[in-house]
């Protein structure tokens, strides 16, 4: 409003007339503060998995064994969204028993298979991944946990056809046995890089037989398994076996192994003993003695486990109920086992399970107070690490020092300094910036045949990384916008036309303005998830420019909206010719003026990121035009456009920030807070830590109002 070509007040008025509005609501909110409703959540599958991690010391990711939660307003830790049922309850308590027996040392004693699977990937020539040595080359490595320590069977199966049509060389499965300790270990396979196999279809001759068989040593398929810290390798490709590939068929075809398809480990066998691991030595922090009854010292373990777990001091209330449910187990096995059946009950514990505030006693309903310190803490750590907090966070909150400014101040920076920070760019940059979406997008091989599963992971790693380096670095939020430096190894250097980058190790790179890569829109991961299989979308790409980047989301699009299609009579069009047509009308023109813009002006890079000059045959058109009139062209031209908004992109972002660290939607009542962590940044040119910190002192996060049970919102 008002409509296209009526008139509409001068600038200056519009500017005036919203800045007395926002002061005025600024002024209110101080005088009356309004943390916004108050929030009853559970936690969710991710943040479940790492609190039993950091509880426990044990290295695993049960995530993976929960059902996947439901999202609101972007994210997966909205408190609305988080139901509970039988069903999620009975999950929980499955898993729970299997953490509690794995971390105390009682789990099953049988052999059990772990396969892990390794995607096929034609550019697997290369080092996979970094846990593997330097000198190799395909394959994959993966964190594997022994629950005992004793021997593993490592087998590796290696692709035996390609298309169905050709063998590959008959051995096509290895395997040995190795002693592993109690613990998580690396395991990994992969092939010497100055193995000479290269791929290739050769005729099945009595010459070509003899030409197969190499003269020199039998080649080597390298493994890496990492035992107390030293790597062994333990396999040979034995491929060249006399007679095995003469069929008698001159017409048969071989490809010579090069790539490796699963790994698998059976284990343990020739268990000894309970073996030590981390996790038990985290628990069992006293023995049954002479002096030490068997009763007090299950005590003493389960009070410290449960203080740690529910986030607060625990009460005789608390401890009863964990105290019977050793009694049962004890008596059913033993001591060790007694306890493994009360830390089974800590880990579904609604203490544990939700994140709980109570209300001051008396409190009418709708008003307002300063939530406890031991509240604040688990806010604040599951706001940055996704998890429950640690014993200097809990030692400050039980103090009361925690909300004094100095001390939380102190504690933020401690928090992002810590490698579990990682958990913000994995769970809030990764749904933010739909990085999780990256997995599941699948580009036309036909028309993108250089893309795979190298590039894809490189994508992800680049955004990662990026984001990482915004945190760490106490770097301006503006970054995002028109950094001039990303992260790159030399596949996704080639993906960019980079020059001069080697090896599969990423590295921090400055960008010349030539290759318009400055910031998130120039990245691979944000272009890929915003275009679809076969083009990219102006549509998909100047919505994601609104939603996360302006916080000015378009209204859903009606219902019954055909696709973009080619002119009658097969005349190919270009986006921006589709779209025109597409705008015609009326009722689909008043969103598409807002959003088409933003994504034309990122048309010459494809729908995997990379630049192009021409699209359909013709040169590709980044020209845009806004609804007030603005003419700007290209990326360059959208950094522009939004750096000239950028109080407008700090608030989103800090308001995309608020809802993840509150587990809940932005009320009316908390743009205030927004506004003025904002102004406040602004006086530092927006640094990241002063907006975490702005949120996390923000009534919004230290304040709760208590709920009006006839209208709780």
């Amino acid at each position: 409003m008002p409509p296209s070509g009526a008139k509409r007040p001068p600038p200056q008025t519009l500017t005036a007339f919203t800045q007395w509005l926002s002061a005025s609501l600024d002024r209110n909110a101080a005088q009356h503060p309004d943390p916004g409703p108050a929030t009853l959540r559970r936690l969710n599958r991710v943040e479940y998995a790492i609190a039993v991690r950091d509880l426990l010391d044990l290295k695993i990711d049960v995530s993976d064994q929960l059902p996947v939660d439901d999202t609101g307003f972007g994210f997966d830790n909205i408190a609305d969204v988080l139901s509970v049922s039988p069903t999620l309850m009975d999950r929980y308590i499955r898993v729970a028993g299997k953490v509690a027996r794995t971390a105390t040392g009682m789990a099953s004693r049988r052999a059990a298979t772990t396969e892990f699977p390794i995607t096929r990937d034609p550019s697997s020539n290369h080092r996979a991944s970094d846990l593997l040595p330097l000198d190799s080359r395909g394959g994959g490595a993966f964190k594997f946990y022994a629950p005992y320590s004793g021997d593993y069977v490592i087998a590796v199966e290696l692709n035996q056809s390609a298309g169905d049509q050709v063998q590959r060389l008959p051995v096509n499965h290895l395997e040995a046995k190795v002693r592993l300790k109690a613990g998580q270990h690396i395991i990994g396979a992969s092939f010497p890089r100055d193995m000479t196999l290269e791929e290739s279809v050769v005729p099945l001759t009595p010459a070509t037989l003899k030409g197969l068989r190499p003269a020199g040593p039998v080649p080597k398929l390298a493994v890496n398994v990492q035992v107390d810290g030293a790597r062994v390798k333990q396999f040979m490709v034995d491929a060249w076996a006399p007679g095995v590939l003469d069929t008698g068929k001159p017409s048969d075809q071989v490809v010579f192994a090069r790539d490796i398809q699963k790994m698998s480990i059976l284990g343990p066998v020739d268990i000894k003993g309970t073996s030590q691991t981390a996790s038990r030595r985290r628990i069992f922090t006293c023995h049954p003695s002479a002096t030490l009854s068997e009763q007090a010292c299950a005590r003493s373990i389960l009070t410290r486990i449960a203080h740690h777990a529910f986030r607060r001091p625990v009460t005789g209330a608390d401890m009863a109920p964990l105290m019977k449910m050793y009694a049962q187990g004890r008596r059913d096995g033993g001591f060790e086992q007694g306890v493994e059946a009360a830390l089974e009950l800590v880990l579904v514990s609604p203490s544990f399970l939700f994140m709980r505030e109570e209300d001051p006693m008396g409190s009418a309903s709708g008003s307002v107070h300063r939530i406890s310190d031991l509240e604040l803490a688990t806010r604040l750590s599951f706001f940055l690490w996704s998890s429950i907090p640690d014993a200097p966070l809990l030692a400050a909150a039980e103090k009361n020092q925690l909300s004094k400014p100095a001390v939380l101040k102190a504690q933020v920076a401690r928090m992002l300094a810590d490698p579990k920070a990682a958990a913000l760019t994995q769970n809030f940059a990764g749904q933010w910036l739909y990085l999780r979406k990256l997995e599941f997008q699948r580009p036309d091989k036909n028309i993108y045949p250089d893309f795979d599963e190298r590039l894809r992971a490189a994508m992800l790693t680049e955004t990662n990384m990026f984001f990482d380096s915004v945190v760490h670095e106490n770097r301006s939020v503006l970054d995002f916008i028109n950094a001039d430096y990303t992260y790159v190894n030399e596949r996704l250097a080639e993906h960019y036309g980079i020059p001069g980058i080697h090896g599969a190790t990423f590295r921090k790179v400055m960008l010349q303005p030539a290759l318009h890569r400055g910031g998130l829109l120039g990245q691979g991961s944000i272009l890929t998830v915003t275009s679809y299989e076969n083009r990219t979308s102006v549509v998909l790409r100047g919505k994601w420019i609104l939603d996360n980047l302006l916080a000015a989301p378009p209204p859903p699009p009606p219902p019954n909206v055909p696709p973009l299609d080619a002119v009658p009579g097969g005349a190919k069009l270009t986006v921006r010719e589709q779209m025109e047509l597409h705008r015609k009308n009326p009722v689909c023109a008043s969103c598409h003026t807002k959003m088409d813009p933003l994504g034309f002006s990122l048309e010459n890079f494809d729908a995997v990121g990379a630049w192009r000059a021409s699209y359909a045959g013709k040169p590709v058109d980044a020209s845009a035009v806004l609804p007030d009139g603005t003419k700007f062209n290209g990326p360059t031209g959208l950094q522009d456009i939004l750096l000239a908004r950028k109080d407008q992109f700090v608030e989103a972002f800090t308001e995309r920030l608020m809802v993840y660290a509150l587990g809940r939607g932005i009320a009316a009542s908390n743009q205030p807070a927004i506004r003025a962590i904002r102004t406040a940044a602004a006086k530092d040119n927006y640094r990241i830590d002063d907006i975490i910190l702005g949120i996390v002192q923000s009534v919004p996060f230290t304040m709760r109002r208590t709920p009006n049970h006839d209208n709780p919102a």
